[in-house]
């Protein structure tokens, strides 16, 4: 991929980065390189076309890299690959013969039982299609990540946008590790960015105003520069045999012509040169130049700098090589990612999935306002019980959630809690109406009777006692009792005072304070619970740790829980 040994040459212009650098700013993608890196870790599945869940791990590679711009504050725009154009046919003929050869190779490893040899093979044998990259949109569109695919060579698309402005949708730099880049001219290229953000970086302005480096660029321009790149050989044109990076920025320095250069050339390398080189020279050289790109304004195909009527007379206005011409909604289809554009078959999204990958993926960035998070539908969970089945799902859950305002309270938002009760419900404070009204004390009828009786005939004493289970005794006032009903209700309260205190064995007796509600009910006064030692049979009802009347926080709180 790109011009042979270019990068090694220019090695005295390049610097090392880090991405921060370009904080607040946009930054062009190359897709394909990032997805080349990304496939090595699970080559194999693909290439067997397996249905493992490692076969996805380039996504979560692409994504990991885009999250840690987006955590530097830096706006990604992914720039994928389009359709090849017909003068890089023989190139990736080559390329595909290859990938061909490796991976019956490696098949004929794995049977042997090498598997180690059969993953280097397998390496070199896997390549990308339009449709894995299609199933990377789908996660960039939901992650709202801006993305568009060129109609032929990414790396034009992205020269293009180098050259626009930030607000007409321009990058400031493109992170690559195609050289290609620096043939069009690309203002700055980030080459090797690792998982933590270093790269190094090209900047071309430097190039040509270094005065003491080495190779010196000081008479050369963006033309001169693109022919030696030709020269040295790149994906559309291959070199002259004994014609490499060195002696093609040799002969431009010299002559500082392009046609100069082709005719000594021709003299020097007699037949070694093919007859048509001088025009599949120019050829390459006009893509370099003259590309059809994509034009998100306009919304339809153009070159990126005009062409000139030389130019167009030397070619006789046959300009296939370039790319035939797409109609622009044909083109549109194709930059939004809905067409395959090599098929120009629409691609089936409705087989894709984006939380099947989604969960594999890490996310970095926090300036987000919504997060996501996999998590069980509470409301669904107890009828999938029922059933014997469970199953997840992706929920979107804001941020700004009143409950993870705290990261202490996570635990809150979702308590684990049985029945059909609200988990969320806030517990609030009753202040009881009846004073000394504690089921747990058994009191003598004599004594209830007293207690009514103290009342005066226009005062009505309201009795409530609230138990766990959400029963409820009420009787209103002495009046609308009988001995005998009063009796009953006694040794109801009685009996179920008892069951509670067979329930409620402690070892030691404790103050608990139990909150479940938000964050907004943290500040609010807690709840108290007195939970006594379970006693013997003939001292559990003793109330000397229970009797609370003269206070709000009593027994009867913990029982409507």
């Amino acid at each position: 991929m790109g011009i042979k040994d270019l990068l090694r040459f220019m090695k005295p212009f390049i610097e090392p980065v880090h991405i921060k650098k370009y904080a607040g700013k946009r930054v062009g993608i190359d897709a394909y390189s990032w997805l080349h890196k990304g496939v090595y870790s699970c080559s194999m599945e693909i290439c067997l076309d397996s249905n493992s869940e490692k076969k996805l791990r380039y996504v979560a590679y692409f994504m990991h890299r885009v999250n840690l711009l987006r955590h530097h504050k830096i706006t990604p725009v992914v720039v994928f690959d389009g359709a090849n154009i017909p003068c890089k046919a023989a190139t990736e003929n080559e390329r595909y013969r290859r990938r061909k050869e490796n991976r019956e190779l490696a098949i004929a490893k794995l049977k042997e039982g090498d598997v180690q040899g059969a993953t280097e093979l397998f390496q070199r044998a896997v390549g990308i299609t339009p449709a894995m990259a299609n199933q990377l949109i789908q996660i960039l569109k939901s992650e709202n990540v801006e993305f568009v695919v060129a109609p032929y060579e990414a790396d034009a698309q992205l020269a293009y946008l180098a050259t626009l402005e930030a607000e007409k949708g321009g990058v400031v730099s493109v992170i690559t590790e195609d050289s290609d880049l620096i043939a069009y001219g690309c203002p700055a290229v980030t080459f090797k960015m690792d998982r933590y953000g270093n790269g190094e970086e090209l900047v071309l302005s430097k190039v040509f105003d270094s005065v003491s480096s080495k190779p010196s660029f000081r008479n050369f321009d963006k033309e001169l520069f693109t022919g030696m790149c030709v020269l040295a050989g790149c994906d559309f044109l291959p070199s002259v045999p004994g014609i490499g990076i060195v002696k093609a920025h040799s002969l431009v320095s010299k002559y500082r012509n392009l046609d100069r250069v082709l005719s000594v050339l021709k003299i020097e390398k007699g037949s070694q040169m093919p007859e048509d080189y001088t025009k599949s020279f120019k050829e390459a050289l006009a893509v370099f130049q003259h590309a059809r790109i994509y034009d998100a304004e306009i919304r339809e195909l153009k070159h990126i700098k005009p062409l000139t009527e030389q130019l167009l007379q030397y070619l006789d206005e046959g300009l296939d090589f370039l790319g035939p011409k797409i109609p622009p909604s044909v083109a549109v289809a194709i930059a939004e990612g809905k067409l395959d554009p090599t098929t120009m078959e629409a691609f089936d999204c409705n087989n894709i999935e984006p939380a099947k990958f989604q969960n594999s993926v890490e996310t970095t960035d926090n300036s987000r306002q919504a997060s996501c998070f996999v998590v069980f539908s509470s409301h669904k969970t107890r009828e999938k019980r029922k059933t014997g089945t469970m199953s997840m799902k992706q929920v979107v859950v804001s941020t700004e959630s009143k409950y993870f305002k705290d990261a202490g309270l996570e635990k809150l938002a979702f308590p684990v809690k049985a029945g059909p009760k609200n988990e969320n419900m806030v517990l609030e404070e009753t202040p009881l109406k009846v004073p000394n009204n504690n089921p747990f004390k058994k009191r003598k009828f004599d004594e209830m009777t007293e207690l009514v009786s103290s009342k005066g005939e226009d005062e009505k004493l309201e009795m409530s006692c609230i138990f766990p289970d959400d029963s409820q005794l009420t009787f209103p006032d002495n009046s609308s009792l009988s001995d005998a009903g009063k009796l009953e209700i006694s040794n109801q309260i009685v009996s179920i005072a008892e069951q509670i205190l067979m329930v409620s064995e402690v070892e030691c007796c404790e103050t608990l304070c139990i909150n479940m509600g938000s964050q907004e009910s943290v500040s609010s006064k807690p709840n108290r619970v007195y939970i006594e030692r379970k006693r013997g049979q003939n001292d559990k009802l003793k109330s000397s740790n229970c009797n609370r009347s003269g206070t709000k926080n009593t027994i009867l709180n913990f029982a409507r829980v």
